[in-house]
């Protein structure tokens, strides 16, 4: 089958060299059962690639399973990808079958391949080299052939420098890279996505087809689609449902067009030090506290030193003093959004020195044998001299109160 061919079966538009050429290399590596890796940006048809890979196969009765790896919570995917047995863990009622398994003699699409935790990372390179894995819960090594096609539209070179990919499984995977190039870069099959998507939302909604007046065609080839076909999709039913003429100028397009050089999404802002842009929330509170706690510090050695070294009623601060204090106010003020002044410290502060009258505490101290001889006397007189009831109210053996009893010489 040639490429025209492929195309109309599949769905696929554009007339691209890059298009094609992806087409071409998809189409020559599907009667083996080599991996295949799929990168391109969000928007761009990777999920089209794996399936026109899956039907020229010779694996194409066999089971087909497309896998959102992005989609499953970081607890469950080695469950999802690889199975489980009964009561493996919390909520494992029943034994189940992974992907893995029910894809045997079939094909599984990973899509966004970066987001696997480096865990399942490690099972994965194992069943590309050997075909083995272990259900979660299990000791039993089981065996699966299965075609493994990847997709993801992170760099996953600079994931590897940063530790977040493993380097093994990058080289395993990407035997035959397929790179599908963004819509900015195939402006030639703009206009012609265009035409089919606002041909098919025509039918879709009943209603006349949507034209472009050729300044608006201009704008539509020329416009930076960040998004790539996914954008151009929702655009185009955007138009469909919502504009009552069915020509379209280039005023009206424009008005659908997120403005290229206009942004108010907030960004990061480069910094010199890598590290700093993979601070988490949680180390940039952890900094935040440690900068309060250093302040505090700061203003409990000043309080102190002053109250210690100035016994004459008078505080007299420094500027270093001052400057800590003015700085800890502006911090506050900025938070309340208050237009108050600042806080001043002035140079002195006169206050009252507090009279402190001496007094003498009174302590009494009663010696253990002496409060221990007192409880046993009680004991005895309230049971009148039997000491087997004595013995288990005071908690001790009658042979142990007899000893004290001799002891303090008691009755």
């Amino acid at each position: 089958m040639d490429i025209q061919s492929a195309k109309q079966r599949f769905g696929i538009i554009g007339n691209s060299t890059g298009l094609n050429r992806a087409l071409e290399v998809a189409m020559q590596v599907a009667p083996t059962d080599i991996s295949v890796l799929i990168t391109g940006e969000s928007g761009t048809g990777k999920e089209t690639m794996p399936q026109v890979i899956h039907q020229f196969s010779k694996r194409k009765h066999a089971e087909y399973i497309a896998v959102n790896c992005g989609a499953i919570p970081e607890g469950t995917i080695d469950s999802e990808l690889f199975g489980h047995e009964k009561g493996s863990f919390t909520g494992a009622h029943e034994k189940r079958k992974g992907y893995f398994e029910q894809a045997d003699g079939g094909t599984i699409f990973l899509d966004e391949l970066a987001e696997l935790p480096l865990s399942t990372q490690a099972r994965l390179l194992r069943v590309l080299e050997s075909g083995e894995f272990f259900k979660v819960g299990s000791s039993k090594v089981q065996k699966t052939d299965v075609r493994v096609i990847a997709a993801t539209n992170s760099n996953l070179e600079e994931a590897i420098q940063k530790g977040k990919f493993r380097e093994d499984l990058f080289y395993r995977l990407s035997t035959v890279p397929i790179a599908l190039p963004p819509l900015r870069n195939r402006r030639e099959d703009i206009h012609l996505l265009f035409r089919k998507f606002a041909s098919d939302f025509a039918e879709k909604y009943r209603m006349p087809t949507l034209h472009l007046m050729e300044e608006a065609k201009e704008l539509l080839i020329n416009y930076t689609w960040k998004g790539n076909i996914r954008q151009l999709k929702n655009i185009t039913e955007q138009i469909s449902v919502i504009e009552k003429k069915r020509e379209i100028s280039p005023e009206v397009l424009a008005n659908y067009l997120p403005s290229i050089y206009q942004s108010n999404l907030p960004a990061l802002l480069p910094s010199g030090n890598s590290s700093s842009s993979d601070m988490s929330e949680r180390d940039l509170l952890h900094k935040i506290l440690f900068d309060m706690r250093k302040d505090i510090t700061e203003m409990k050695k000043i309080i102190v030193d002053i109250v210690q070294n100035n016994s004459n009623g008078e505080m007299n601060f420094n500027e270093g003093d001052i400057e800590i204090m003015n700085r800890m106010n502006q911090d506050i003020s900025e938070d309340t959004n208050t237009n108050k002044s600042r806080f001043q410290i002035p140079n002195s502060i006169s206050y009252s020195q507090p009279q402190i009258q001496d007094h003498e505490e009174v302590e009494e101290i009663l010696s253990l044998e002496e409060k221990e001889k007192e409880m046993i006397s009680k004991a005895l007189d309230k049971h009148r001299g039997k000491r087997k009831h004595a013995a288990n109210e005071l908690g001790i053996s009658e042979r142990t109160l007899y000893r004290k009893i001799k002891e303090y010489g008691l009755r």
